[in-house]
């Protein structure tokens, strides 16, 4: 990986008002920090910044940072953006030396198609995003490229499938980075399932139809009373009916 060459400036002011005092004048607040040594509030041109940064493809860049006092060769740790502007709000370098290691996250790149969703109509389900790795920096890798396209369904791609020349991956050997899961499919009920649940449906209407019938029924039914009333009327008919015969 190259070292970007990048200027910069010490700020004399920390803080809040230090850091909105840069961005008004144009720059980037930022720090500088690293190898047991004090941190140093510095102050980045945004233009500067971004034509040197312009070409650099992939993530971990390096840079070396002129300051007032000498040159430092840094890792670009953070980068922090306005979440409505998107403009870079601040900036963490990483004081390194080329010659010894570091511990980076790398981004990871799908290549080709999944001869399971081509052909099998699944889906390319992504695990993992970035794996960490340790390296010298000029090693960096700026991705990881993984050619997924022998993927059938139910096949998975795993950490202990990257192999990089100098670069040891930290990230656990057996963690599934991808894998291609079946299409998810609806299923549907058979016919005599749907007529048995037509049918249970209807049910409900059924019973209180007839619960209607049996009360319309009851109401044409006389009160007892009536009943009583009737029956004694006619005994009394024919008791007087006797007398008259007598």
């Amino acid at each position: 990986m190259p070292v970007i060459p990048l200027a910069g400036a010490r700020r004399d002011r920390l803080g809040k008002g230090g850091a909105r005092k840069s961005r008004a004048a144009g720059q980037i607040p930022a720090v500088l920090y690293g190898h047991g040594e004090t941190p140093i509030p510095v102050a980045i041109g945004t233009r500067d910044f971004e034509v040197a940064l312009h070409r650099h493809e992939g993530g971990n860049p390096i840079v070396s940072l002129a300051l007032e006092g000498g040159e430092y060769t840094a890792l670009i740790r953070a980068v922090q953006y306005d979440p409505v502007t998107h403009h870079i709000l601040h900036l963490d370098f990483q004081h390194i030396s080329l010659t010894e290691t570091v511990e980076v996250k790398v981004a990871l790149l799908f290549t080709g198609l999944a001869v399971g969703v081509k052909d099998g109509g699944g889906i390319l389900e992504h695990i993992m995003r970035e794996v960490e790795v340790r390296c010298l920096p000029t090693a960096i890798p700026p991705s990881i490229s993984l050619d997924v396209s022998h993927l059938n369904i139910g096949d998975s791609v795993h950490v202990r499938d990257i192999s990089i020349p100098n670069v040891v991956i930290l990230t656990d050997a057996a963690a599934t980075i991808a894998t291609v899961v079946p299409p998810t499919v609806m299923e549907e009920k058979p016919a005599e399932e749907a007529v048995v649940a037509e049918a249970g449906a209807a049910e409900p209407e059924v019973i209180a139809k007839g619960k209607k019938e049996e009360e319309g029924e009851g109401g044409k039914e006389e009160p007892k009373a009536e009943k009583g009333e009737k029956k004694a009327d006619k005994k009394e008919e024919k008791r007087e009916e006797k007398k008259e015969k007598k």
